[in-house]
């Protein structure tokens, strides 16, 4: 499943986030132990960002086709390419 949040503050990282933007959050358990969330930002590569930044959204499974290619989750082989 992919996991999508919205930017609700970008203090500090104006430049690789949007507030009121969608962004895909990438499974990061140790980075949640630390109240921090992996995110696909602006430049297209992952980093860690506060949780505080960002509030959790659900993309219905018929909405998901609308959203452009980096809201789909890659296969393994492709990620490790």
């Amino acid at each position: 499943m992919t996991h999508v949040a919205l930017c609700v503050q970008n203090r500090g990282f104006k430049g690789s986030l949007e507030v009121r933007k969608l962004y895909r959050v990438l499974p990061d358990p140790e980075a949640a132990d630390h109240g921090l969330v992996r995110i696909i930002d602006e430049s297209g590569e992952d980093y860690l960002y506060p949780e505080r930044f960002f509030t959790s959204v659900s993309i219905p499974q018929t909405a998901r086709r609308l959203f452009p290619r980096p809201f789909r989750t890659p296969s393994r082989r492709a990620r490790s390419a």
